[in-house]
């Protein structure tokens, strides 16, 4: 079997929280996080040519109810066009509850406030990769 390092990515208006996986597959870390009005296309360019990217998944904003609103549509032609722009394939992925997933883990390691807020994007990109990633290997151990 092949194994494939993956990006994850939390866009957000102003940050875009930047994850990584390991070699296996197995597990995702927080990486960094990207100033959203910055030269974001480049700055993954690096990541992807430094790492090895091989694709990259996109956290999707989908409502509680299960239904796309404008944040998605944001989020989908920003990143078609990082995508067209890289030459790499993105995949979506659910992020239902990543951001507060992600500020609970922090509270629950005794991360101070004004910290929580400079990791919070990159972590919840961490939870969203992650489940990405536990659900490529639930579906190849069925």
């Amino acid at each position: 079997m092949a194994y494939e390092r993956l990006l994850g990515l939390d866009m957000g208006e102003k940050r875009i929280g930047v994850a990584i996986s390991d070699e296996m597959g197995m597990i995702a870390s927080p990486l960094l996080t990207i100033n959203a009005a910055g030269d974001v296309a480049g700055e993954l360019r690096t990541l992807i040519e430094r790492y090895g990217i091989a694709r990259v998944i996109v956290g999707l904003p989908i409502g509680l109810s299960g239904r796309e609103g404008p944040q998605a549509k944001t989020v989908r032609v920003a990143a078609e066009a990082l995508a067209a722009n890289l030459g790499i394939e993105f995949v979506y992925s659910d992020e239902r509850l990543s951001s507060a997933v992600a500020e609970q883990a922090q509270i629950r390691q005794g991360t101070r406030r004004d910290k929580r807020k400079q990791n919070i994007d990159n972590i919840a990109a961490a939870v969203i990769l992650q489940g990405y990633l536990d659900e490529q290997r639930w579906k190849i151990g069925r």
